[in-house]
């Protein structure tokens, strides 16, 4: 195992929100954690048409916050549209800590066409869509995935939306949403079920996470923008990492849940993974 004995994570855009959270928890459920993401100090993120706008969260800040958990932390910097930078991320995983156990698909590209109506969405734009939310995260699986099988089994767990199985509750700039990101996250919802399908024998659990509207550290700059907050009530980060950190270690998940669509802050409220949520 990784040289503290402790089965070891590897979480994808860990550098803020959901996936940072993620990284913490399972940091203090026992793992030691690589994460992954194109900010590498806190600080350095800006949106805006002038990108005059900081987004709080670094890589840097993620690993303190996981050796602070208890876990032994590496950051990795992963660019979803650059696919050295994915071969780079579990080489250096793997040359950290030996193995890799989870795999947290949490990225996502957040470019042009995500918040686009569909007369108005070019190829290009769908093509680096289905680029970052799809082949982007299957190329890391097929990365982890041999290793997994060799030493007997592993948890991936894919970040989805429920973009993939709802209808929008308005238009885009009303509480809606693109079609085409839309799309994205509705193909890669379909990868964890036939993952078990076809490696379930082998010891490979996967799960796809709905993790519902939840107030990250970009999402609250953008809810004004996007009329989300007049439909759905937020969650923060953290229950989301308990319900990932509860799906990772508990033995009972895989029975339950492996394949499905795991909806997390339904998990959390019902297995009262977060003391005093909801309030």
């Amino acid at each position: 195992m990784s040289p503290s004995d402790r089965p070891v994570a590897l979480v994808t855009g860990a550098s803020r929100g959901i996936g940072r959270a993620c990284a913490i928890a399972l940091a203090g459920a026992g793992h030691d954690v690589a994460v992954a993401a194109r900010t590498l100090r806190d600080g350095d993120a800006r949106i805006g048409d002038d990108e005059e706008i900081v987004v709080p969260g670094g890589l840097d800040t993620t690993v303190a916050s996981i050796e602070d958990a208890g876990g032994a932390g590496l950051a990795v910097r992963l660019d979803l549209l650059d696919p050295t930078t994915i071969d780079e991320t579990v080489d250096a995983t793997l040359e950290r800590f030996g193995r890799i156990d989870v795999l947290v698909n949490n990225a996502i590209y957040q470019g042009p066409g995500s918040m686009t109506p569909f007369l108005e969405l070019g190829d290009e734009e769908l093509r680096r869509l289905f680029e970052g939310n799809v082949f982007a995260q299957l190329e890391l699986i097929r990365r982890v995935l041999p290793d997994m099988i060799d030493q007997g089994g592993g948890t991936i767990v894919n970040m989805i939306s429920a973009t993939a199985h709802v209808d929008p509750p308005g238009k885009i700039g009303d509480g809606g949403w693109g079609m085409a990101y839309a799309m994205t996250k509705a193909a890669f919802e379909r990868v964890a079920p036939l993952l078990c399908v076809e490696h379930g024998d082998d010891g490979v659990v996967a799960y796809s996470v709905d993790p519902g509207y939840v107030l990250t550290e970009r999402a609250a700059l953008n809810s004004r923008k996007g009329g989300h907050d007049k439909h759905f009530t937020p969650a923060t980060p953290e229950v989301i990492g308990a319900a990932v950190a509860w799906l990772v270690t508990a033995p009972e998940a895989p029975t339950d849940l492996a394949g499905k669509i795991v909806f997390a802050q339904r998990e959390a409220k019902r297995r009262q993974l977060v003391p005093g949520w909801p309030s």
